[in-house]
């Protein structure tokens, strides 16, 4: 996959969050201006490795100034099993697309997300993995957000 052009123009107020899972990675585009985030998509990860193709679509189509990623610890600070995948995938992000990448605690926002849906009773429990992900990583963006 091609890196993406720095020189390119970009949305200095928007910005892409992402809810990384083993199995999934939630995303979310938020701006600064509004202060606001949405829920965009939920991209399913290949052999427990970032569909990076897709990835690099979202961040052409929205050209971020740059990224943020929901990072979990245990409530002592502690690293959780997933975290180091976290902290990569982070890496991973700052490396392949050239652009500042914020870490925000994302502590309680899958379980949120998914007590916000089960609330919603036009939610099925069918249709809650395509959803709890990116609403997790809207809540995740828009935490961020409002720090900003």
């Amino acid at each position: 996959m091609a890196k993406h052009d720095p020189l390119a123009p970009r949305n200095h107020d928007t910005y892409l969050g992402f809810d990384f899972g083993n199995k999934k990675i939630g995303v979310a585009v938020g701006q600064t201006t509004t202060g606001t985030a949405n829920a965009l998509s939920t991209l399913r990860s290949v052999n427990q490795a970032p569909d990076w193709t897709a990835i690099g679509r979202l961040i052409q189509e929205w050209q971020p100034a740059g990224l943020v990623v929901g990072i979990s610890r245990q409530s002592d600070g502690q690293d959780n099993p997933i975290t180091p995948r976290m902290l990569k995938f982070c890496r991973q992000l700052e490396g392949r697309f050239q652009l500042p990448v914020f870490q925000q605690d994302e502590t309680l926002t899958t379980f949120e997300a998914k007590q916000m849906l089960y609330d919603d009773l036009r939610v099925s429990a069918g249709k809650l993995w395509e959803v709890q992900d990116r609403l997790a990583a809207q809540l995740i963006l828009q935490t961020w957000l409002n720090t900003q």
